[in-house]
Formats: structure tokens, C-alpha cells, sequence
């Protein structure tokens, strides 16, 4: 956001990207990297025409206003992050050494957690969406469909899925985003207002006591915290659609590979839906791996760090011949915007539902003398037909405001995929 040197960025805003995930590739000497505002998820109100341009943070000025408070006995980060709230910058952010390695094991595909998703349903109830396998969780028999009433001892009927999800891996309530593998939409998007930046997570072995309810049964089960793996991409088919649909979560590591094999195994004669709402992004270099199982080879985005222009190719040897609906809402954000557009501008798919989120910048992490991270932008990217993300997002082919995907699979066999 531009504006006078006072503006401050509310923190909710400019930490958010210690609740996702990070826009991230090897750049030279560094890793490029897109720090996620709370404003994400399709629970987000923002649209894409209504984000503000921003500023931009001084990396020296940054550093400097770090080592002078600790020559004083204060905050480096927080001096740090003040400099940040001045520039206007709503992707930059400065995190903690423990904020940071939470970051790190989310690119990493991993968290800490008891293996549920929740959703909320008509009266505020929270309901189990889904279990992962093997996880604690799992082995306890809890079931899809099974009522969460308390955690804890605290009711959770009429909270925001946010908040149940943040209970469930033993955070602040307040720092939660409904995007962990613990949370899916349903919940309203919160984010942390401290001075003090809140834990995200408890530790692994922590335990926590949940209040079920299964056909009028109730009763209370205490799970012990563990670490999982994420799992960022799953496929589903329907036969009587004859289309198979891959849901990306997020651009984690190996992510990419998961959507190329998922492509590769779909059934002869299906079309596919690449489902990328509420992606909230992740590293570019499996986004890219991904758009390579629909490209034979060829441009995926330009970008520039510091002025100097780069580029992003597909491999070669991409599906080219599959009927593709590419799946996007408000809460499609940066590499998944990166992926999108690829695939629009290269004439690869259909882009069906709602304007992406509009985060096309770029930062690269440096760490500051007392072991904090800032992240500060550097750079923005582009599409192969060189429109611009950052503010602007991708508009779909097809604008859908309800019925998205049932209308996406309408088009998709029109297509000549799916029934």
C-alpha cells in the first residue's frame, strides 16, 4: 500500500507468511520467496482489484534499524518489523528463528497435529471432515462425520474453523488461518494482533482431549500431537463424469511430482480438473514441475529479481492432449496464479470460477543479527503473455460466482473429457 511514511500494515496482514506457505526458488545466491498475507483461503473477502499497490522495504535500512536497537538493548525484530509496517510493504514480513522453522516444515510438507480437517455446518456445528490415515486421530476411530463439540474442555460449536484448527495443533487461537492440514474453509480468516508473536503450534507428544458426538454417543478421547506429512494433492474420480479431479492444496515439496503422476494414472477417455481454489501458493519450483505434466516444454513466467529478468521452463513431454478445466477462486495465490496463468496464456486449459487473489511479487529471506528472518521484496513476476499477477490477479475464461465446479465439469465435457 503506498502512503506516508507513518502507515503501518496491520500485523495480521504482514506476518501471515508464518501461517502458510512460502513462494520460494533457489534465485542466484538466494531463495526468492512469496511471504502470504491472512487475506488468503476462500474465506477471504479481498479481491484481487480491491489490494492496494505497496511500497517497498529497504533490505540495508532493515538490517541497520536491527543492529542499532540491539546495540541498545532492545528488539532487533521488532525494529526490524517497524521499518517493514513503514514502507507499506504487505508482503514482507520478519519472523522469529522458531517462526521461520515452522515455515521450513510446512515447504517441507510436514506439521505438527492430530490428523483431522473440520468444517463447520449449518448452526455453527464442527464436524470432521476428514482423518489421515495412520495418524493419531485415525487410530483412535475417530470417523468422518463425527461431531467435535469441545477441546480441551472449551466448546467449539459456533467458533471459526480457524480457531478450532489452531486448538488442534495447540496454538494461539489468534494465529490460525484455516489453510494447515488441520483446518479447511468454513471458519472466518484470523490473524495474530500481539505485540508479541504467538506460538503456532504445541510441540509433538503434547496432548490434547476432545469432546465427540457420533449418533447421540458422546465422550472424550485424548490424542497425543504428533508430526505428519501433509498431504497437499489427492485425486478423486467420478465415473459417472468420466473426469478426474486434482485438488492442490499447496505447492509443497514433492507436490509437483504428486500432480504429474496423478495426471499419468487418471483413466484413458477422462478429462481433468485441476481444482487450485484456495492454493495458497507455495514453492514455485513444483508449481512448475506441475504446469511440466501439462506443457510439452516451454514458457511458465518471467520474473525479475533486482532488475535482472529470469525465466521458468516446463520440461518437455507434458500431457498436451487431456481436455483441462483449471478450478480458481479469490483464494488462489501466487505459484498457484503462476501455475494458472501458464496455463491460460499457453492455450493449455480452461480457467473457470473467480478472480485470483493477485500476489505476483517476489522476497528473498535474509537473517537479521539476532537470528530473526526478514523476508522483503525484491522483484514480481509475470505470465508467458506478460501480464502481470501482483494486484491484478488472473481472471478466469468463465466467471462463476455459484456451481463453480459443477459448472467447470460442464465445460470440461464440452471439452471432450468427462460425460
Amino acid at each position: 500500500m503506498s502512503g506516508p511514511s507513518m502507515f503501518v500494515r496491520p500485523r495480521s496482514i504482514r506476518r501471515g507468511a508464518a501461517l502458510t506457505f512460502v513462494f520460494a526458488t533457489v534465485l542466484g545466491t538466494g531463495a526468492a520467496a512469496g511471504a502470504f498475507g491472512d487475506e488468503m483461503h476462500n474465506t477471504t473477502d479481498a479481491t484481487a482489484s480491491s489490494l492496494p499497490k505497496t511500497g517497498t522495504a529497504d533490505r540495508d535500512e532493515v538490517a541497520a534499524a536491527a543492529r542499532e536497537a540491539m546495540a541498545k538493548g532492545q528488539s532487533g525484530s521488532k525494529a526490524a518489523e517497524e521499518v517493514v509496517s513503514r514502507s507499506g510493504d504487505r508482503w514482507s514480513a520478519v519472523y522469529s528463528a522458531r517462526e521461520y522453522e515452522n515455515v521450513r516444515q510446512a515447504l517441507d510438507g510436514e506439521y505438527v497435529g492430530v490428523g483431522l480437517w473440520v468444517r463447520c455446518r449449518p448452526g455453527g456445528r464442527i464436524e470432521v471432515a476428514r482423518v489421515q490415515p495412520s495418524s493419531p486421530a485415525d487410530r483412535a476411530g475417530i470417523a468422518v462425520g463425527d461431531r467435535l463439540r469441545t477441546i480441551d474442555g472449551e466448546p467449539m460449536t459456533g467458533q471459526p474453523v480457524t480457531e478450532v484448527v489452531s486448538r488442534l495443533r495447540g496454538g494461539n487461537p489468534a494465529a490460525a488461518n484455516g489453510n494447515e492440514a488441520e483446518g479447511q474453509a468454513g471458519g472466518t480468516q484470523a490473524g495474530s494482533g500481539d505485540d508479541k508473536p504467538p506460538d503456532r503450534s504445541a510441540a509433538a507428544g503434547t496432548p490434547v482431549r476432545l469432546g465427540l458426538e457420533r449418533d447421540g454417543r458422546t465422550w472424550q478421547q485424548t490424542l497425543h500431537r504428533t508430526r505428519l506429512a501433509t498431504e497437499a494433492v489427492t485425486a478423486d474420480r467420478s465415473a459417472a463424469d468420466r473426469a478426474t479431479r486434482i485438488k492442490v492444496d499447496s505447492f509443497s515439496k514433492g507436490s509437483g511430482e504428486q500432480v504429474r503422476r496423478a495426471v499419468r494414472e487418471a483413466p484413458e477417455g477422462d478429462g481433468i480438473l485441476l481444482d487450485l481454489r484456495g492454493n495458497s501458493g507455495g514453492l514455485v519450483t513444483e508449481a512448475v514441475t506441475a504446469a511440466s505434466a501439462f506443457l510439452d516444454g516451454g514458457l511458465v513466467a518471467t520474473y525479475d529479481v533486482k532488475g535482472r529478468q529470469r525465466a521458468l521452463y516446463a520440461q518437455e513431454g507434458g500431457d498436451v492432449g487431456t481436455p483441462l478445466v483449471v478450478l480458481v477462486d479469490g483464494g488462489t495465490m501466487s505459484a498457484a496464479e503462476l501455475l494458472t496463468g501458464a496455463l491460460q496464456d499457453r492455450g493449455r486449459a480452461v480457467v473457470v470460477g473467480s478472480r485470483t487473489f493477485g500476489k505476483g511479487s517476489v522476497q528473498m529471506p535474509s537473517k537479521l543479527p539476532d537470528g530473526s528472518v526478514a523476508e522483503l521484496t525484491v522483484g514480481h513476476y509475470k505470465t508467458p503473455a506478460g501480464r502481470s499477477v501482483d494486484g491484478e490477479g488472473i481472471a478466469p475464461d468463465l466467471a462463476v460466482k455459484g456451481g463453480a465446479e459443477e459448472r467447470a465439469r460442464t465445460v470440461l465435457s464440452g471439452l471432450g473429457g468427462g460425460a
